[in-house]
Parts: structure tokens; C-alpha cells; sequence
């Protein structure tokens, strides 16, 4: 089996033997892996990959030297290739609980632990986070777009079987119902789902009477189970709606079959289609005979099949989702933020990409509507045990200010707030420390969390930006490093 803690760039070693020949590999790092700003406008993004990180981070170490050997050869490497086939990670990982909502900045994994263990975990965290929170969040953006059922069918379009896999897993925690992907149905026990394909049809002879059996075959052979019939091999009205209705009828299907039945539509103008075929089964019986519709969906086609009233009652939707199709690489970094208790960061001339440093810490601030219940209202991050995180920790009064805009705050009075930590630790001394949650727990919390932002917050177009700010200790900290760097700059000269 591969093992995904060494799919690594040779850069996160070559910079490791520098650091183990300096004496620098027990220097204790901390890194946060973040990202700037969410695909697509979207107002946030949905966590999904901590599990397979902290499986992951627990898979370094058990490879031998000749593994090593053959990317960094040579008896100058001999001494750091033996210490690498017996480096385990021994430091903590803070992370976000998957299905999670993440907002641009906040650390989503913080890796506390010695330099060289710390660094050569960036690559395949990255691989690994980049790809599921592509996916959590289109499948976010797809699913909110209707209240109708979606299913993930993407696995032939995915870029690979572990993306097949794992992109499903992604997708049913930020909202989709279900997968056809028969792996992810096993590994995470949360079933697979499937109808038949045009091949399926043209097999019984390419004719009417062969869609006939077809139909009446694939009934035959999975009663007792929900049965979903496709529909537009030949010609969807003039004879595919026909032929399912006729082989229901003559395998004495209806509406009180117990298991569910339905049609599916592939190609052509679904909100046509899927409303005549409505008004066909309607008329003939058929109340309860849903319609499945797929055809390259995406969230901007399923909201214009939902105002243009076609007769849908839930989705297939591919590539869109398991490829993340308009924004296929997620932004995800690893950063440096604190070595030995110093605070770090990366200056750029491109402003987006300055970074917080220091050991952090992210709060989600709720108060109770009235009309709404509990509603989110603001995150903020902290440096650990600096004076805004005492506050909230104690529940106590306080104020956070727009980190551009110092004149835009907002006060939090004690006793009219409620607050919690967004990184938990989930790895501790190197070893795991978090209870696992079923994929089931995980969808349901991300349901959870979801219901929890206002409606303006959850849209897809132009969503109402939430507050996210950082404390006055960790504004103040990152611009006196800057100011100093600054001036450093300024006078530096050979």
C-alpha cells in the first residue's frame, strides 16, 4: 500500500538535512495550514481530510533507509537517512472537527511539534486537504441550491481512485445524500446508490421493444429494491416514459410499492421533460413515481431548473462536484508561524499573502435571536492566553475591531454571548487523542453548523460576508514584526 506520508516534495527533506546538520531539528515549530480566500466567492469553505491527516501524520516513520536512499543518495545523506526511516511525528495537531466551516486566514490544522517533523508534513497534509475541501465545498455550493436530494456520481471523472473515494467521503459530509461510489460505501458504511446506464438499455437490441425489456428485466430482477429507470435512450416522451410506465404496470409496480420507484432523465431540456413526464405518470397513476435528473449538473443549472419550475425530485450531479469543475485547486497553505517561541511570518509585496503569526487559537461567537434562535455572529483568532482569549474564555465583556478598517467593532457584553474553540487538539505526543466520528456524525455536524449562519450568510450569489476579525495581541504583534522588518529593509544595504 502507498503510504500518503511520504507523497512529499523532495524540498521538505533537503531542507530538513539542513536543519538536522545545523542542530536544528529539535527546535520546536509551529505551522498553521490556512487558506486566503474561498473558490468561486464563495463566503466560506467546508473541512474535510482531518482523519485521513491524523492517519496520515501517524504513517511517518515506517519506511526503511533504502527507501531514502533512492532520492537522497550519496554517504553524505547516510547518517540523515537513518534518522529519517526512524522519525515519528512526537508533537500535537490541532485541527478543525471535519464538516466544519472555515473562514480565509483561520488555521484549519496547526502542527505544534520539532522542525523536521513539523516540515516534511506539509506536502501530503496540503494533498490531502486541498483536494476534500475542494470537494466539501462545491458539493456545499450544489446542495444549497435546492432542497431536493443531490447524490455524488463523479468517481469516472475524479482524478483517481483515491479522489474517487475520498472526494464521495467529501461530499456527503457537506450535503450530498448519497454516493455511487461502491468504496466509499464500504470504508465509511454509509451504502452506495446506482440505476443503470444507456449500455444497460441498448444491450437488449437497439429497438422500442428492446427498451421494453429492458425495463421489465431490471424490475424482475431487483424487486424488493428502490428501482429507478432510465428513460431517454431513444426518445424520452415518445416511447421511454411509455415503455416505464408499461413494465411498472405489468410487474405490478405503483404507487404502494414500499421501496420507492422512479425514472431518470439523462440528456435534453429537463425542466421540459421532467414537467411533461410529471404530467404523463400523473395521468396514468403514477403520483408517487419520482424523477431523477443528472446531465452534467452544477448548482447554477439546478437553481435554474428549480426557478423555471421543472418536476425534479432529486439530482445526480458528476464532475462538478467530484472534480471541483470551475475551481479544481483549492487553497490550502502550510506556513511557518512560531519557532521556539518566537512569532514568524512571511511578508510579501502581494498584500493577500501576509500571514498571522504566532501560536493561534479561533473562537465562534454566538448569540440567541430572538426570532432566529442561536446564530453565529463573529469568529475571532487569538494568540493563545492573550488578553481578548482570557476574555472570552472567562465569558467577560469585549470588543473586536475590522483589522483594515480600525473604526468598524463590534462589543460582545458578558452573559449575552456563548463561545467555542474551532481547533481541537486531535494528535497528542504523536499519537491520536480525538474520538472518531461516523461520516454520518460528521454530515450531521456540518448541518448543524450550517443551520447556525444566517440566510444572507448561506446564499451562492453575493452572500453576506461574516465577521471574522483577529485580537488587538495578534494585530499588534504581526504589524510590530512587519514595522521592524520594515525598517530593517530599509537600512539594509552591502
Amino acid at each position: 500500500m502507498l503510504n500518503n506520508a511520504y507523497c512529499s516534495d523532495k524540498y521538505q527533506y533537503t531542507m530538513g538535512k539542513s536543519f538536522y546538520d545545523n542542530g536544528m531539528k529539535d527546535k520546536v515549530a509551529v505551522f498553521n495550514l490556512f487558506y486566503r480566500k474561498a473558490p468561486e466567492n464563495n463566503n466560506w469553505a467546508v473541512v474535510s481530510g482531518t482523519d485521513e491527516v491524523i492517519e496520515m501524520v501517524q504513517n511517518l516513520g515506517n519506511m526503511d533507509p533504502g527507501f531514502f536512499e533512492k532520492f537522497l543518495p550519496g554517504d553524505e545523506y547516510k547518517e540523515f537517512r537513518g534518522y529519517l526511516s526512524a522519525m515519528k511525528f512526537t508533537g500535537n495537531v490541532y485541527a478543525m472537527r471535519e464538516g466544519e466551516i472555515a473562514f480565509p486566514n483561520q488555521p484549519v490544522i496547526i502542527v505544534e511539534g520539532p522542525l523536521i517533523e513539523a516540515q516534511v508534513l506539509e506536502t501530503p497534509m496540503l494533498c490531502i486537504m486541498n483536494h476534500q475541501m475542494a470537494v466539501a465545498t462545491k458539493a456545499s455550493r450544489v446542495c444549497r441550491a435546492t432542497n431536493r436530494p443531490v447524490s455524488e456520481f463523479g468517481s469516472r471523472r475524479a482524478h483517481g481512485p483515491w479522489a474517487a473515494t475520498y472526494g464521495a467521503k467529501a461530499a456527503i459530509i457537506a450535503g450530498c445524500s448519497n454516493t455511487s461510489n461502491i468504496l466509499t460505501g464500504v470504508m465509511f458504511d454509509c451504502g452506495s446508490t446506482g440505476t443503470m446506464a444507456h449500455s444497460y438499455v441498448t444491450s437488449f437490441g437497439c429497438s422500442v421493444e428492446g427498451e421494453h425489456e429492458a425495463f421489465s428485466t431490471y424490475i424482475k430482477t431487483h424487486h424488493n429494491e428502490p428501482l429507478i429507470l432510465l428513460i431517454d435512450t431513444y426518445d424520452t416522451l415518445k416511447c421511454g416514459i411509455l415503455n416505464a410506465m408499461r413494465a411498472y404496470r405489468e410487474n405490478g409496480i405503483d404507487d404502494s410499492y414500499p421501496k420507492g420507484y422512479g425514472v431518470r432523465l439523462d440528456s435534453g431540456d429537463l425542466a421540459y421533460l421532467s414537467t411533461e413526464c410529471r404530467r404523463i405518470l400523473d395521468e396514468n397513476g403514477f403520483k408517487k413515481c419520482k424523477i431523477f435528473a443528472t446531465n452534467s449538473l452544477d448548482e447554477y443549472l439546478i437553481t435554474d431548473l428549480e426557478r423555471q419550475g421543472a418536476c425534479i425530485d432529486s439530482y445526480g450531479v458528476g464532475d462538478a462536484i467530484a472534480t471541483s469543475k470551475a475551481a479544481p485547486c483549492f487553497g490550502n497553505v502550510y506556513k511557518l508561524v512560531q519557532i521556539d517561541s518566537q512569532a514568524v511570518l512571511k511578508r510579501s509585496e502581494d498584500k493577500i499573502k501576509l500571514i498571522n503569526p504566532g501560536f493561534q487559537i479561533t473562537y465562534r461567537i454566538m448569540k440567541n435571536d430572538p426570532a432566529k434562535g442561536e446564530i453565529f455572529k463573529a469568529d475571532v483568532t487569538c494568540l493563545r492566553g492573550d488578553s481578548l482569549s482570557q476574555k472570552i474564555e472567562a465569558g467577560e465583556t469585549f470588543t473586536i475591531c475590522d483589522e483594515y478598517d480600525r473604526y468598524k467593532f463590534k462589543t460582545f457584553e458578558a452573559g449575552e454571548y456563548t463561545a467555542f474553540p474551532l481547533q481541537h487538539k486531535v494528535i497528542e505526543n504523536g499519537h491520536r487523542c480525538v474520538e472518531v466520528h461516523t461520516l454520518a456524525q460528521k454530515k450531521e455536524y456540518y448541518n448543524h453548523t450550517l443551520a447556525h449562519f444566517s440566510p444572507s450568510e448561506r446564499r451562492l450569489i453575493n452572500p453576506h460576508y461574516y465577521k471574522v476579525d483577529i485580537s488587538d495581541d495578534l494585530y499588534n504583534l504581526k504589524m510590530s514584526i512587519i514595522n521592524r522588518l520594515v525598517q530593517e529593509i530599509n537600512d539594509f544595504q552591502i
